[in-house]
């Protein structure tokens, strides 16, 4: 099992080797693809994590248990596609091409699963099209 997550912690929870008991406790894969984590403050981690299904959930269930707050990737950003106006900015600029051109049909298309919240799309986008719902939440 594989999927993207993201997980918010609280101060205290940015001192502890959360992800090391992740590796080390579910023999979970961790692919770290974005951070802010500092321990004055609270703070996010975008992560791809792999591993046996049954590791998979015991391993979330573990982030759960210490009050992180877990997330799929997936419901973060939000392509409409009734408001894109296909002008492929988007996919030009996207370094993962989850936004990309289809060559057959020329149209724009969004594979959340490529995607890594970098926002490089927002920025590009003259429809604004592309809606990245990641706030901080306050993690317990």
């Amino acid at each position: 099992m594989k999927n993207k997550i993201v997980c918010y912690f609280s101060a205290a929870q940015s001192e502890q080797p959360i992800i090391y008991r992740l590796v080390k406790n579910y023999d979970l894969v961790v692919n770290i693809l974005k951070a802010d984590i500092n321990p004055l403050k609270q703070g996010y981690l975008v992560m791809e994590l792999e591993g046996g299904k049954d590791k998979y959930q015991e391993g979330l269930s573990f982030l759960k248990s210490l009050g992180v707050i877990v997330e799929p990737l997936s419901e973060k950003v939000v392509w409409h596609d009734d408001l894109c106006i296909q002008c492929g900015a988007c996919a030009s600029f996207c370094p993962t091409e989850a936004l990309a051109i289809d060559r057959d049909t020329m149209m724009v298309s969004f594979e959340d699963a490529k995607c890594v919240l970098c926002g490089m799309c927002l920025e590009c986008c003259p429809t604004r099209a592309i809606v990245l719902h990641f706030d901080i939440k306050e993690a317990v």
